[in-house]
């Protein structure tokens, strides 16, 4: 992920360089200022031309900020009252993602490794990811290398703290598939100062580990899917059978590769394997004519993405296409007649200070919180070392690590081909190699801070996702009011809150991802679903109870999408501390008698839970069950444990079978909330490659049966939400968002509401002023009366 440069969107009004912002006025100011840099994005109208302003700033006046170096031998060391200055390995934050630098010379290292020429050509890159440090060393570089410089996340030791020189040097990791030998390894390349700084190929990192990893598929990428596409259209028997159901021009055709999941030992991960789904366009002279409006069904196709042929081809049954539908399209000017609505006016969003977040780097600071972002191929938008700064308490963190690690998404349709529709979106594809750039389409007004995105293509290439990552405030709504009624006087605040978000599309869906952070203390995590139904074609008069008959010919089958939340918390902790504890809480009616003799009478009940196996829970709304993470060494005022409290949303279970294949390898869909101690090894809840995986329960099912103690522990929670799709018309030709996701609220963790001192906006200070002059007082006791 870079943030280097920010660019121009149709909709959005981009930015200056990534590391400055905000104008000063004077140079005395400007040293103060944290580095920033925005864009603004307004409703509608002409797109503004750029004018980026760059300013420098100093870091702070215990570290001299270091200059870029632009010879790589020129690298010196300063010192500042005995503390070193980062040398250019520390010009990247531990946390930082790879640089498009420092992943070239992860690949060419990997490569140059290669025992034979064969082997080194035989190398395709799924991933290359940074080696997230030990949580000590990221405490290190935030307390002394870092801004703000934050030396109380250390412990205070006897004779001052013992500051090294510099840091460990940052690594990266490695998925090699191997495509002559159908091998996947895992690598891990160490980076120097030097090396993260060179672009060319006659600098090396130095490889770290390897190993070979037997039995497993890594996750598929875009370019065999491009391959597989062609490598179908180009093969006669599906021509054949495409001219048998009136399709002759190859261009018309959309050959969506689908991973087979693993529903027997046919598909067993010796052979790397895809089963097409087809669909053919309209012809017509729409820019986006939707090929999804026309499956192409009775026609199986499975390839052997290795060797990249058709292994197995049989055109079973002749459905005819589906007329094609006057509904079916959705860009501007051809959608339900040709005619779009003409009274959406002009909706401006006005920020005359500029935006109140400051950014340096990867570094946030917005309304007490601050927090830092990454981005990985596979999880996309990560949220790292939470917090949010309580007055006199000062920092206090709240969460060491947030994103979403595993999307599911299983159909409820037997027929073939929908039953083996079963995508594992996050370990099959990727949601940050799927990720957009937000320049092809913007959601967000206002001030806007971009951050790109680097990834390895599978030759091991460096590709830019500009404007991946998207930072901006929303206005939302009132956050507090109270009106006195014996005096007419009211006070109300309005809620604002942070967002950082990313969108990706997965085939035919597109999935957005928001972190919401809040002037009250709460952080929402929140998923929007949109893009096109995967559809099915019906013979003449056909229906099918598996689904909705949407147009003529064209049915979408019910499916669920499950999302899972890993949360590494780290409520009231510091790096190295485990004092968090899980509760669950809930509300029980008190039993009619002495103790309810008005029958009235309800309670919240709570519930330590002591193990892994006793932390497997579900969602019941009928309880309103949540679940508490509290620090069992601090209080609040009233001597009660400080806490944040996960609160769901909507939610469901798997309607599948217990014996449904899909769930040997998503067990952890089986529940809700599982909770386990942290464990560095322990990332992705399928397992690190779901992919034709044949092992049953791999990952999170697997790992609990330990029953490690959660009593007092280093918290990971992972949360699985989901919401059940019964397709309607209006989904059609496009879904509307439907959105899903949950909070985390504070509990006890502030002394009393910390929304309390946002201050009025000025037309409400106007208007009270107004009010004052004009209005006696005792109007509202006489309106009462």
């Amino acid at each position: 992920m870079a943030s280097t440069q920010e660019k121009a969107t149709p909709c959005c009004i981009p930015k200056t360089n990534d590391d400055v912002s905000k104008k000063t006025s004077s140079s005395s100011s400007s040293s103060t200022e944290v580095l920033q840099n925005w864009s603004l994005a307004v409703g509608s109208g002409p797109v503004p031309s750029e004018d980026p302003i760059p300013k420098t700033a100093s870091m702070a006046t215990l570290i001299r900020p270091v200059e870029p170096i632009s010879d790589p031998s020129a690298a010196k060391i300063a010192t500042t009252k005995g503390i070193s200055i980062m040398p250019r390995a520390q010009t990247s934050h531990p946390l930082d993602p790879l640089s498009a630098a420092e992943i070239s010379v992860a690949v060419a290292t990997v490569r140059a490794a290669g025992s034979t020429p064969e082997v080194r050509d035989s190398m395709r890159f799924i991933e290359v990811v940074l080696v997230e440090p030990d949580k000590h060393v990221v405490a290190l570089a935030d307390a002394y290398f870092f801004p703000p410089f934050q030396p109380s996340l250390l412990p205070r030791t006897r004779g001052g703290p013992l500051i090294p020189s510099k840091l460990p040097p940052r690594q990266a990791r490695l998925v090699v598939y191997n495509k002559r030998s159908n091998e996947t390894s895992i690598w891990t390349v160490e980076l120097s100062e030097v090396h993260a700084a060179t672009r060319g190929g006659h600098h090396r990192g130095k490889v770290i580990s390897s190993k070979v990893v037997p039995n497993v598929q890594p996750p598929m990428d875009a370019m065999e899917y491009a391959e597989c596409e062609a490598v179908v259209k180009d093969f006669p028997p599906f021509q054949e059978a495409m001219k048998k159901r009136g399709i002759e021009d190859m261009e018309l055709v959309m050959v969506d590769p689908w991973c087979v999941g693993y529903h027997s030992n046919a598909d067993a991960p010796s052979r790397r394997l895809a089963k097409p789904l087809i669909f053919c366009r309209t012809e017509s002279d729409c820019p986006m004519e939707n090929g999804y409006a026309r499956p192409v069904e009775g026609i199986h196709v499975l390839v052997d993405m290795q060797n990249m042929v058709v292994i197995e081809f049989e055109d079973r049954k002749l459905v005819p296409l589906p007329p094609a539908d006057p509904l079916r399209n959705y860009t501007a000017g051809e959608t339900r007649g040709g005619v779009d609505r003409s009274d959406v006016k002009p909706l401006q969003i006005s920020q005359p200070e500029g935006p109140s977040f400051r950014v340096n780097g990867k570094f946030i600071e917005w309304q007490k919180w601050n927090f830092r972002i990454g981005f990985t191929p596979r999880e996309g938008l990560v949220i790292y070392s939470v917090a949010y700064v309580d007055g006199n308490r000062g920092r206090r963190p709240v969460a060491h690590r947030l994103s979403f690690v595993e999307m599911v998404v299983p159909y409820g349709d037997p027929n073939d081909p929908h039953y083996r529709k079963n995508a594992f979106d996050a370990g099959e594809d990727g949601l940050g190699k799927n990720a957009h750039s937000l320049k092809k389409g913007c959601d967000c007004l206002g001030y806007i801070k971009y951050f790109d995105a680097h990834f390895t293509n599978f030759t091991g290439g460096v590709e830019t996702i500009e404007n991946c990552v998207c930072l901006h405030e929303e206005d939302h709504g009132i956050l507090w009011k109270h009106q006195d009624w014996r005096t007419g006087l009211a006070e109300v605040r309005r809620s604002r809150r942070l967002t950082v978000s990313f969108v990706c599309t997965v085939a035919n869906y597109e999935y957005g991802f928001f972190w919401h952070f809040y002037q009250d203390g709460k952080i929402e995590a929140e998923v929007k679903l949109t893009g096109i139904l995967s559809l099915g074609a019906l013979q003449p008069g056909e229906t099918r109870k598996y689904g909705t008959t949407i147009a003529p010919g064209l049915y979408a089958p019910v499916h669920q999408h499950f999302f899972v939340a890993r949360m590494d918390m780290a409520v009231d902790c510091k790096p190295g501390e485990a004092f968090n504890q899980v509760v669950e809480v809930n509300l029980k009616v008190e039993e009619p008698g002495k103790d309810n003799v008005h029958n009235n009478a309800f309670y919240a009940e709570e519930e330590l839970l002591r193990s892994e196996l006793q932390a497997m829970r579900d969602c019941n709304p009928l309880s309103a069950r949540h679940w508490i993470v509290r620090n069992t060494r601090n209080v609040n005022r009233t001597g009660q444990l400080t806490g944040f409290k996960l609160v769901p949303g909507s939610n469901c279970l798997p309607l599948a079978g217990s014996e449904a294949k899909f769930l040997r390898r998503a067990a952890f869909l089986k529940h809700n909330l599982w909770v386990t101690p942290y464990a560095r090894e322990e990332m992705y809840p399928g397992g690190e490659f779901p992919n034709q995986n044949p092992r049953v329960g791999e990952g999170l099912a697997t790992w609990v049966k330990k029953d490690r103690s959660l009593e007092e522990a280093d918290i990971v929670l992972w949360y699985v939400f989901g919401v059940t799709h019964i397709p309607r018309l209006e989904d059609w030709p496009v879904m509307p968002v439907e959105r899903i996701g949950f909070m985390l609220m504070p509990h006890g963790f502030f002394n009393c509401s910390p929304a309390v001192d946002v201050p009025p906006s000025a037309t409400d200070l106007e208007l009270k002023d107004n009010d004052i002059a004009t209005k006696p007082i005792q109007n509202g006791i006489i309106a009462k009366l």
